[in-house]
């Protein structure tokens, strides 16, 4: 056999393997998508409250929270902001569902294997948590943590989920933490951190997962 025949003959075993084993029918689209999808809902945030991007916005929103005790609901800005951040998370997860599926179709992969559910497992585990504890800060009104948490949480989930998809979701999970880190240490700057990791970086990430891998 020769050396070429061979090298194609691993690369089909491989091929073989990798599929059986990891969820290869993300889509790049999507990713990209879920970055737009997250500028847009930053746009009309800042458009509409441009000085929620001063230092001082977040602490003012918190103080005015405290101001009405534990449980207290919280103002009806920070409810527009949730409500926005949901619609993008709807209209994202919605996005990657479809795209995946019809990714699943070309490459004749299943969308509801045993793979894509080990892959869903790991990601909604940190999702969830992160949700629930976001919620207990929401309640208790400590506003300038939960940009970070999204952030941090959103990174282990997609770092756990690395394992059974491509590669490179561990490195947008690795950035995602870092990102929020950063963001902990500076909470005043949140809505610019959250618009870097779930828009811009998506961005990047979705462009990179098109051209290695959709194309």
């Amino acid at each position: 056999m020769k050396k070429t025949e061979l090298q194609d003959e691993l690369a089909s075993i491989r091929r073989i393997m990798e599929r059986s084993s990891k969820f290869i029918s993300l889509s790049g689209l999507s990713g990209i998508l879920a970055g737009v999808y997250a500028l847009a809902g930053a746009g009309v945030v800042v458009y509409a409250q441009p000085w929620l991007l001063h230092p001082e916005a977040v602490s003012s929103l918190q103080v005015e929270g405290m101001a009405g005790g534990w449980g207290s609901a919280p103002s009806g800005l920070v409810l527009q902001l949730v409500w926005i951040a949901l619609i993008v998370l709807v209209a994202a997860v919605a996005t990657a569902l479809f795209l995946s599926n019809r990714q699943a179709k070309r490459k004749g992969q299943p969308m509801w294997g045993l793979v894509s559910r080990a892959l869903l497992y790991h990601l909604a585990v940190p999702l969830l948590t992160g949700g629930v504890l976001i919620l207990i800060m929401l309640l208790y009104h400590h506003y300038a943590i939960v940009p970070a948490a999204s952030l941090i949480f959103y990174g282990l989930a997609l770092f756990s989920a690395g394992n059974f998809t491509f590669a490179d979701i561990k490195y947008l999970g690795l950035c995602e933490l870092l990102l929020g880190l950063i963001a902990a240490y500076f909470p005043g700057y949140g809505l610019l951190f959250w618009i870097l990791g779930f828009g811009v970086l998506h961005i990047i990430y979705g462009a990179r997962i098109y051209l290695k891998y959709d194309r």
